[in-house]
């Protein structure tokens, strides 16, 4: 049986860009030790995530002190994107970094090889007053890679089900989902296994892979930056939402290999037609600018 072979990340990023390449360097040389070739990085790789999360309740002073944290911000094509280029060789790399267009910044995705970039992604869905910090993106589409055709999300794009199936709809096979995907501001678990939003997280990854019957590789980011605390649980979702490989609560790397026409084949021939027995024209309702509850 062909496959691919897949490898994703739980692991720590800060503003440290001279460490963030070290750990990138650390990851592919395990990636290729494992056949790899496709390796999905977490959200914002380069430079960090925001040290904090707002909100409603947030005071003027709190915001004032987020946006002076705020990651660097890199150009698409700028030479801290062509590092990591220059590293890939023949592997297939997706990382998260914060992207300048001119003054404006994105939360951004991309994947690339060491031939160049091959498609990149700006994060549509922005949680607790992340658009304090970023512009927000406005589309989905897939992309073709050596490894098939690949779409791209970020973090909160996750709870939106109808991002993913966009992604499905353009053709995407394997959709990866980076993330700095934080525990429950509230009603904290000092066990991560029982924390609420790790449990979201986990529900979301592979309701998104069986309703949509695709490959899900979902990556995190671990250990802690400002006041957020990560929940790993990286991991590579079969098209039937079975987790094939997963890091659980710890930092490390998954790994999984995958044929992935043939599972494809299996879940969208096996009786359940998710996408053939669409009903698009019941769905209007999902296009309107507001919907009242």
């Amino acid at each position: 049986m062909n496959g691919v072979t897949i490898s994703v990340a739980a692991a720590e990023f800060g503003r440290d860009m001279e460490a963030g390449y070290r750990t990138i360097a650390g990851l592919i040389d395990q990636a290729r030790a494992r056949g790899t070739q496709l390796l999905v990085l977490p959200e914002a790789c380069l430079g960090g995530y925001l040290p904090s999360l707002g909100g409603g309740e947030e005071s003027d002073e709190a915001k004032a002190r987020r946006l002076r944290s705020l990651p660097p911000a890199l150009e698409l094509d700028g030479p801290e994107v062509r590092r990591v280029i220059d590293m890939a060789g023949d592997l297939v790399i997706t990382l998260g970094f914060c992207e300048a267009d001119g003054d404006t910044r994105y939360n951004t995705a991309v994947t690339l090889t060491g031939d160049g970039i091959l498609g990149s992604y700006r994060k549509v869905h922005q949680p607790l007053g992340e658009n304090l910090c970023y512009a927000a993106g406005d589309e989905y589409r897939a992309f073709d890679t050596p490894v098939g055709r690949m779409g791209m999300q970020i973090c909160y794009d996750k709870a939106f089900p109808e991002a993913a199936r966009m992604l499905a709809l353009d053709g995407a096979e394997i959709v990866t989902s980076l993330s700095a995907w934080p525990t429950a501001r509230t009603a904290t678990a000092p066990n991560l296994e029982e924390d609420r939003w790790k449990q979201r997280f986990d529900i979301f990854d592979r309701a998104r892979a069986v309703e949509n019957q695709i490959v899900w590789v979902a990556s995190n980011q671990a250990g802690t930056f400002g006041s957020l605390r990560f929940v790993c649980s990286a991991k590579i979702v079969g098209p039937g939402g079975d987790i094939l490989a997963t890091t659980g609560t710890e930092p490390g790397l998954a790994t999984a290999t995958v044929d992935v026409e043939h599972v494809l084949g299996l879940a969208r021939g096996g009786g359940m037609y998710n996408l053939r027995d669409r009903r698009p024209h019941l769905y209007k309702a999902l296009a309107l600018e507001a919907v009242h509850a």
